[in-house]
């Protein structure tokens, strides 16, 4: 390799991890950790936003593209790239690609970078095929143009894809069917816009309920009644339970990307309000309870915790319902704030904001739903809120990348009550202590990490009925590692996990066969994963007996395409993890 060839890879690797790069290689640049990978589906997943109309500008500086090239070029950018590099490409978890840097750096250097990546997770799309050399050209001068700005989307915009199904006074006034509510799952059909409510007793398919684009998460309002599902399309949809078939009774949508959903959960305001966080714009929506009526937008724009700089698209992630008082949690990615949002009076809005870690994420209550924990992911952090004093109790150092889900939480057979997390970007399991009172020595610090199969962890579970710690691995490279999932015995956490194949064992055809989230029934005793293969391929559920490990049963329906989260409404409404 030539000295300047050389000089151009490092100085586009440079620009993702902000490094000095000597003596690097095209083999080295693209050799991509389990984290890279990891990133590559988590963060960098096809965004709504490709086919929205945007206002653009045409950087006269720039290299010149045509009209064809740039709209192919902004659809690849937000299929691949907005995940992490933002909306604006003003940087999110990625580094900022604006004119004023990507100019600097020009086409060559750009083109290098996008081909190879970086050890520092940027992903190589030329070497790895995702993109053609001339589709590698293309994405160089994309970045070096003036970024498209979506639409931002008011009350006068949401109002208009408001649907009331069926109004609260023509439902049912009493349960019209005879399902055990509390132990239906909601089942994510992830590229058909659809959920399956399934019995969790005879494993049949209750309904499959036309929803959102790629539905992120479905919670359960306090009553139980209600299923609320978001996709990332940002459209919310209302599911009653009640009904001989539950089905929709509203919907609407929020934004034009969209990952959180929760309702009210404190005494006197059950099933009253809903809360919704979007990606873009950067706001969150109350809405009734009922009937999905939006009642107020509030921004999340503004300074970052570290260096105070401004964001203009800091993202929604997380947000959860305090159980205990009128307040929702809401987590901002970008600028590192965590929200506790009073919603006794909406018209004079209440926030207490905290300052946690940058590109907040997904979290969970410990076992006393006092304290709640979130990732900070890449800042490598999970952030500890005392929800009953409104103040941040700890910043805790943990692995790569932190993704809990909710988190683990059970009873250590030495350091009494701990929540637990894995990661994306490397193999280990931490285990926090959460007993401040009982062991203040130990609450808030890593009092142990497990070492799992592998990285690309996204969800780990148990239950208070199980001495079982589940760990998928759906995000890895290996299919032996993505095919299977490991489960702990919590009364031998020195012991090695074991190796369970539900992959193998749903017997489906050929796929990629991703197995992820673990969820268990409303008694404890049975969890089910997910078998995540693509949409022209066929998945599963299976389901194993928490206490033998063994499996129980395979649930197959072609109806069941890309199966991915599942929320049992017992467990969800209550927030039992």
């Amino acid at each position: 390799m030539t000295r300047t060839r050389q000089q151009a890879i490092c100085s586009a690797i440079a620009l993702a991890a902000s490094a000095l790069c000597t003596n690097v290689t095209a083999s080295q640049a693209q050799q991509q950790p389990a984290s890279a990978v990891a990133q590559q589906y988590q963060q960098a997943d096809a965004s709504p936003l490709a086919n929205e109309q945007m206002h653009q500008n045409i950087n006269p500086k720039a290299p010149p593209m045509t009209e064809a090239e740039f709209l192919k070029g902004r659809q690849i950018y937000f299929e691949r790239c907005a995940g992490c590099h933002g909306v604006l490409r003003k940087g999110a978890t990625g580094k900022p690609l604006t004119p004023d840097i990507t100019l600097e750096r020009g086409t060559a250097i750009l083109k290098t970078f996008i081909h190879y990546g970086s050890p520092a997770g940027m992903p190589n799309w030329g070497t790895s095929g995702d993109l053609t050399e001339a589709e590698v050209d293309l994405m160089a001068r994309y970045v070096q143009q003036e970024p498209p700005i979506p639409p931002e989307f008011g009350l006068a915009d949401m109002k208009q894809t408001w649907k009331v199904i069926v109004p609260p006074e023509q439902r049912p006034k009493k349960k019209m069917n005879d399902w055990d509510i509390e132990n239906i799952f909601s089942v994510t059909l992830r590229d058909s816009g659809e959920v399956a409510l399934i019995d969790g007793a005879s494993k049949q398919i209750i309904n499959i309920v036309k929803t959102g684009y790629a539905v992120h998460i479905s919670r359960t309002s306090a009553s139980g009644r209600y299923l609320l599902v978001i996709g990332r399309d940002a459209r919310i949809n209302l599911i009653d339970l009640w009904m001989e078939k539950p089905d929709n009774v509203a919907e609407i949508r929020i934004g034009l990307e969209a990952r959180s959903i929760e309702t009210s959960k404190a005494a006197g305001y059950a099933d009253k309000y809903a809360i919704a966080g979007d990606y873009w714009p950067p706001q969150y929506v109350i809405m009734d309870g009922n009937t999905l009526e939006p009642l107020k937008i509030q921004s999340t724009r503004g300074m970052t915790v570290d260096t105070q700089d401004y964001h203009p698209e800091p993202r929604v992630a997380s947000i959860v319902a305090n159980h205990d008082k009128p307040e929702f949690i809401v987590n901002v990615k970008e600028t590192g704030k965590i929200l506790l949002v009073d919603y006794t009076d909406i018209r004079n809005l209440k926030t207490t904001e905290i300052e946690a870690a940058r590109f907040l994420h997904d979290g969970g209550w410990d076992s006393s739903r006092r304290y709640f924990l979130v990732a900070a992911n890449e800042s490598n952090k999970v952030a500890v809120v005392d929800s009953k004093e409104g103040k941040l109790e700890k910043l805790v150092d943990v692995g790569r990348i932190p993704h809990p889900g909710r988190g683990a939480n059970f009873v250590h057979p030495k350091f009494g009550p701990v929540w637990a997390t894995g990661h994306l970007g490397d193999e280990s399991i931490a285990l926090i202590g959460t007993a401040p009172d009982k062991r203040p020595d130990q609450a808030w610090k890593v009092v142990q990490s497990l070492k799992a199969q592998g990285g690309g962890n996204l969800f780990i579970k148990t239950h208070p009925k199980s001495r079982n710690l589940w760990i998928d691995t759906p995000l890895n490279p290996d299919p032996k590692i993505s095919q299977t999932v490991a489960v702990f015995d919590i009364d031998n956490l020195d012991k090695p996990y074991e190796v369970l194949p539900i992959g193998e064992w749903a017997g489906v055809a050929d796929g990629a066969k991703r197995i992820t989230q673990p969820e268990y029934n409303k008694a404890g005793d049975e969890v089910w994963f997910s078998v995540w293969s693509a949409k022209d391929q066929e998945s599963a559920i299976v389901v194993v007996d928490d206490k033998t490990r063994k499996l129980k049963a395979v649930i197959k329906d072609k109806r069941l395409i890309t199966p991915t989260g599942k929320f049992n409404v017992y467990n969800t409404q209550n927030d039992v993890y």
